[in-house]
């Protein structure tokens, strides 16, 4: 029982040691990122289902808009009032394609960029559950979460947090960006990206740092998809 202990315990530590050589290795000015959002018909992980994607890639400070994606998914889930929010109706919907031929528009995505979310754990459980449902390969990602750097930045400045101090648009506003529609997937995703590389700036990250430096934030993690 103490060898097993111990060789767990030495499994972890040689994951995480594995994970910040990776970090340690890419450099924010040379990384491509990709900012995802997912629009879901819930917010419980184990019953939600996705109605549309949307991503854009950026690399070096600057968005590819040309990169950008966005994908309308025929559910045949229950709605509930998720269509009060995002404004997808059951006939939107209807006329979508199928998630299994959106997720593999995704794949490459995951594979080659460095994952950006605002609130990256609701997101990532639902790209899991639907990679799942698919039958498509697992895919390791490494993502960083806007929400969880917005927080780590207001921990240092409140006690208490204000109400609704970390959603995209007060995260957004708190560092003067312009307003943008949300809840649509790729406007979000558009605006997840520029928040992150605003925050990048505001703690003082350059092009030369490697992800290694945002580790203390909380705010980077691994997570396999599938």
């Amino acid at each position: 029982m103490i060898k097993q202990f111990i060789q767990a315990c030495a499994s972890v530590l040689f994951d995480k040691n594995r994970f910040k050589a990776k970090l340690r290795e890419r450099y924010v000015g040379k990384t491509s990122f990709a900012a995802i959002d997912l629009e879901l018909t819930s917010l419980q992980p184990s019953k939600t289902q996705i109605t549309s994607l949307g991503y854009v890639e950026g690399k070096g400070m600057r968005i590819s808009l040309a990169s950008s994606g966005y994908h309308v998914i025929n559910t045949r889930a229950d709605l509930g009032q998720s269509p009060v929010i995002h404004g997808l109706t059951q006939d939107i919907l209807e006329r979508g394609e199928e998630l299994d031929e959106a997720l593999r528009h995704l794949l490459p995505l995951l594979k080659r960029n460095i994952l950006i979310f605002h609130n990256a754990k609701l997101d990532l459980m639902a790209l899991d559950r639907a990679f799942k449902q698919n039958n498509l390969q697992t895919v390791e990602v490494i993502y960083i979460d806007t929400l969880q750097l917005a927080l780590y930045q207001l921990n240092k400045q409140h006690q208490v947090l204000p109400n609704n101090s970390a959603t995209l648009t007060v995260c957004r506003q708190r560092l003067d960006l312009p307003a943008f529609p949300a809840h649509n997937a790729l406007d979000d995703a558009l605006a997840t990206l520029q928040l992150f590389f605003a925050q990048l700036n505001e703690l003082g990250i350059t092009g030369e740092d490697s992800l290694k430096a945002l580790l203390h934030t909380k705010a980077v993690g691994q997570y396999q998809l599938g």
